[in-house]
């Protein structure tokens, strides 16, 4: 159960609240020299950075020469006039906002601004057709369409594992159309913000919650929409006590997949789909082969912090050819690939630099 005076939509990742002081702006060069030319330093505006997302992609990008991070006086940083003002001035601004506010703050954008990019953390754009997902993984078209974007928006934590595992088998004809899916998720509690970060490090608390009782989980509609699927999944999530990482599995009977499919096709669709990528991989097939490897605690258990801090998401396919069986399984960080670390993957491919810097 929810501890009473804890706000439930805490539970439903996503939604930042920023709650504390902004940082100070950190000097910066306006202009980096290269071998045969003068490149101009792209600004950058984090609208919403003291929240947990904002936090974390300040972090990311606090190292930058390539960057120069543009920020109100901590006393200004909620004036409307000066967000509009930065957002204007800005390369490229990434939302870390409430819906409602992400939504109010993308239309402050000047009608004649067409040079600045909005990179957008919650869930208000992510179905839009007037915006471009920001899962570049998800094909080669879609990353060229992150080249060219000036809207992108960022993918949730559960639906990056989601559609990560299941978007390449309906692209390669093994999972149908409108297959009807469940999808159980694991998140550490750090998803639900600072207010419900605050309650698992200083209060008495559940040791795991389930949640999302209604079916209305906020990030269903792009699971639907970017796996292919077309059809919502039934999605149970949960948290437990740990700060970051998330492990989200996806089973699967034979019976609902091409027929004569087996366990290591399954693999194999996924692994080639992901072939060449930097931060997506693809570990061994079956639960012998993952164990061999090491990836399983103590020879059995699948840890959901073990990508912390990272960009990185690790996919698993396990399988009982005999039973018919198959479990999908896909680790991140909830904050990594599952946010922070995807909008500074989006901002990067958006201004046409090394996908990698500050991952």
């Amino acid at each position: 159960m929810i501890r009473k005076g804890v706000n439930a939509s805490l539970l439903f990742f996503g939604i930042i609240l920023p709650e504390t002081n902004a940082f100070t702006a950190l000097p910066r060069r306006s202009y980096k020299f290269g071998h045969s030319s003068l490149k101009m330093v792209k600004k950058v505006f984090i609208d919403g950075e003291a929240g947990t997302t904002g936090i974390q992609v300040r972090d990311r990008l606090s190292d930058r020469e390539d960057l120069e991070i543009i920020t109100p006086p901590s006393d200004l940083r909620k004036d409307e006039a000066t967000r509009k003002k930065f957002i204007n001035e800005a390369d490229a601004v990434i939302l870390c906002l409430p819906d409602d506010a992400s939504i109010e703050a993308a239309s402050w954008v000047e009608p004649d601004n067409d040079r600045t990019v909005l990179i957008d953390a919650s869930t208000a754009f992510r179905v839009d057709e007037d915006w471009t997902y920001g899962f570049p993984e998800l094909s080669g078209e879609q990353r060229s369409a992150l080249e060219k974007s000036k809207r992108i928006s960022n993918p949730g934590c559960y639906p990056t594992g989601f559609v990560g595992l299941t978007a390449p088998l309906v692209n390669a004809g093994i999972l149908p159309v409108g297959t009807p899916l469940c999808v159980n998720a694991i998140s550490g509690y750090s998803g639900g913000g600072k207010a419900l970060m605050q309650l698992f490090d200083t209060e008495d608390h559940e040791p795991w919650s389930s949640y999302a009782f209604g079916l209305q989980h906020k990030h269903i509609p792009e699971m639907s929409k970017y796996s292919g699927l077309g059809k919502a999944p039934i999605f149970q999530p949960s948290i437990a006590d740990f700060d970051q990482g998330m492990v989200v599995s996806v089973p699967l009977h034979y019976s609902w997949l091409k027929e004569g499919t087996k366990g290591i096709d399954i693999h194999a669709a996924i692994e080639k789909h992901y072939e060449g990528s930097i931060f997506v991989s693809v570990m061994p097939a079956g639960e012998a082969d993952v164990k061999q490897a090491g990836l399983l605690e103590r020879g059995a258990f699948l840890r959901p912090d073990t990508l912390k801090d990272t960009n990185k998401m690790e996919l698993f396919v396990f399988y009982n050819d005999a039973a018919e069986q198959a479990l999908l399984c896909a680790r991140l960080d909830n904050l990594g690939k599952g946010a922070s670390g995807a909008a500074v993957q989006n901002l990067n491919i958006a201004l046409g630099v090394d996908e990698t810097m500050g991952l």
